[in-house]
């Protein structure tokens, strides 16, 4: 006989999966769902949803603890590779970038394993804040949201089936090993993937609630301009205004509760970011140093042979993405944040009533204390960021052609001296 515990639980779950539609979101969960169900197969989702609420799951911590463990040692076990078994047939820029690879990668993973109870806090805090939005924001959310997640995904499990198939044909041989160790690092990719997405798809939510603020404040402006009513003139505005003093005052307690929750949300996920950005700056240095600049009897730089090359321009292209992506999500949040204030004064000179004028005043000067910024500690995430970082890499890129210019001069000099000692 069935247990009636478990047929309620799946009837929930199958209303669930109903109410989810692709592009159609109409809440938090349904928004976040594809995002949510990659995590929970790769295994970093230790939570379970009941009735809107994020619980710990016992077996889901076991194994994103196993999980984390196997990769570490995995990532040790590639460092050694890299610098005692490999060692003589690699060169110095590429056990640099290996090196700083490796450690970030486990870096990120270590940081978001610990930091996963913080997590689920910081999600059940953005599904509370975000439960006031309207179905259309939802629906315009989900447009964006869905799409770089399924996309994102499967263009990362498309590289890895390429790879395969790449190395089939190089690796005969050992072509167990040489599976098992991509199927490992695509797998962390899958991962980091994830958790940059769960950040993007916060920030986004969280400027949708600035939107929803900004947006209700100028229906409050428009309403003390263009409001006519038959009603006494007196008893009417008495009314009105004490109306819209309570909806200015629930406004206000709704931006302190979304600016508490981009606090949260710098805090949580400050050191993954930073890991993030590290990775990217290091893989686009290194990678386009390693394709492109070539020693032929001198310098050349060869840009016509990786043009055709599919696993180079995807790579860049996975990297350039994701942090334009962020960058475009921390930059747009931070400017809806910042148009409250602007829409504030506007409001304020609208209206002549004393109260609602100090509730404004108030509420500007509550917006000048709140620092609104997307950053990773002390690091904002914005256009003059990723600005800096384009040059950042142009710079690196220069000087890592100059100690090439240097150490062929050097050999050149003493294969000079070696002939002349002769």
């Amino acid at each position: 006989m069935p247990n009636p515990s478990w047929k309620f639980q799946r009837q929930v779950k199958s209303k669930m999966w109903k109410r989810w539609k692709l592009f159609h979101a109409t809440d938090f969960q349904s928004l976040m769902y594809p995002c949510f169900t990659f995590s929970r197969i790769l295994g970093i989702f230790p939570y379970k949803i009941n009735a809107s609420i994020f619980e710990a799951s016992r077996s889901r911590y076991i194994l994103l603890t196993i999980i984390t463990c196997v990769i570490c040692v995995f990532q040790l076990a590639k460092i050694y590779e890299i610098n005692i078994l490999t060692a003589r047939e690699t060169t110095v820029s590429q056990k640099i970038q290996d090196n700083c690879f490796s450690t970030f990668l486990s870096f990120t993973v270590i940081v978001s394993s610990i930091l996963s109870g913080p997590q689920m806090r910081l999600l059940q805090t953005i599904l509370e804040v975000s439960s006031k939005l309207p179905r259309k924001s939802y629906e315009k959310l989900s447009k964006l949201i869905h799409v770089k997640d399924i996309f994102g995904f499967f263009f990362l499990v498309g590289q890895l089936l390429l790879t395969f198939l790449k190395f089939a044909k190089r690796h005969r041989d050992n072509i167990t090993f040489t599976y098992s160790t991509e199927i490992m690092e695509y797998y962390i990719d899958l991962q980091i993937f994830q958790i940059n997405m769960l950040y993007v798809n916060c920030v986004c939510i969280l400027k949708a609630c600035f939107k929803r603020i900004d947006d209700n404040l100028t229906n409050l402006r428009e309403l003390m301009i263009n409001d006519k009513s038959h009603v006494p003139r007196l008893i009417y505005y008495q009314q009105r205004n004490l109306l819209l003093l309570e909806e200015l005052k629930t406004l206000e307690k709704q931006y302190l509760m979304v600016s508490d929750t981009v606090q949260m949300l710098n805090i949580i996920f400050s050191p993954q970011l930073l890991a993030t950005i590290a990775i990217a700056f290091i893989e686009i240095t290194f990678e386009i140093y390693m394709h492109i600049v070539q020693w032929k009897n001198g310098l050349s730089i060869n840009l016509t042979k990786q043009i055709h090359n599919t696993f180079f321009l995807s790579y860049m292209l996975y990297h350039v993405t994701k942090i334009m992506l962020i960058v475009w999500a921390c930059e747009t949040g931070k400017k809806q944040a910042a148009k409250i204030n602007t829409t504030v004064h506007d409001v304020l000179n609208s209206t002549s009533d004393e109260q609602i004028k100090n509730e404004l005043h108030l509420f500007s000067l509550q917006i000048l204390h709140r620092d609104n910024t997307f950053s990773a500690k002390g690091l904002t995430v914005d256009a003059t960021f990723l600005t800096a970082m384009v040059g950042t890499i142009t710079t690196y890129l220069l000087i890592l052609i100059q100690f090439l210019i240097t150490s062929h001069s050097c050999d050149g000099k003493i294969a000079i001296n070696v002939i002349h000692s002769n």
